[in-house]
């Protein structure tokens, strides 16, 4: 029996396991892991203590498996999953004690505009033109920069808020914003520097 009567069929792990094994068909791992999403979530959460770090790790950790999961041998799929999580997590904690906390001081830092993106108060009065600049750079972004910018800054939504009003993926959130904050950047600076 196929996976398109899903709704009549309710396959063990092990069975989803092997079927995706044989097949190659995502379908069958998306259907596996999804049953486990709450579970690995907890765990990252518990971990990493931040929702949006949790749902990083839950996408981060799907993607990994979906392409690595047939080189394991596994026994027990939740147990296994269970473990694989934990350690993604140990690992993301570990990586966050190698890097240096610094206490971001304006006297100390140079800022410029664009590192502000939107939330500075009065900066119409502050500098009409770098406003002007700012809304005409905007539109030249392609659109899912546009998007993922305002509904980021303006709207103060998180990634993964991005991610459910959009459709885009999460990764592709964090990627349109970063790179279109780069963008913005760049025109922003050619259009001051005429």
């Amino acid at each position: 029996m196929g996976i398109d009567s899903a709704t009549l069929w309710h396959p063990g792990d092990d069975e989803l396991l092997a079927y995706y094994r044989t097949t190659g068909d995502m379908a069958y791992f998306g259907r596996l892991y999804h049953r486990y999403i709450p579970l690995v979530y907890g765990l990252c959460l518990k971990y990493l203590k931040h929702p949006e770090d949790a749902e990083d790790a839950v996408m981060q950790l799907y993607e990994e498996l979906a392409s690595k999961i047939a080189l394991y041998e596994i026994r027990s799929f939740r147990t296994w999953l269970y473990s694989v999580a934990k350690n993604h997590c140990l690992q993301v904690l570990r990586k966050e004690k190698h890097e240096m906390i610094v206490e971001f001081d304006e006297q100390f830092m140079e800022s410029h505009p664009v590192d502000h993106l939107l939330l500075n108060e009065g900066r119409e009065e502050q500098n009409g033109e770098w406003l002007e600049a700012l809304h005409r750079c905007m539109e030249k972004l392609p659109e899912p920069q546009r998007i993922s910018i305002r509904k980021f800054f303006l709207d103060e939504m998180s990634y993964a808020d991005v991610a459910n009003a959009t459709g885009y993926q999460l990764k592709s959130v964090k990627s349109y914003i970063q790179n279109g904050k780069r963008n913005l950047k760049i025109c922003i600076e050619s259009r001051m520097n005429r």
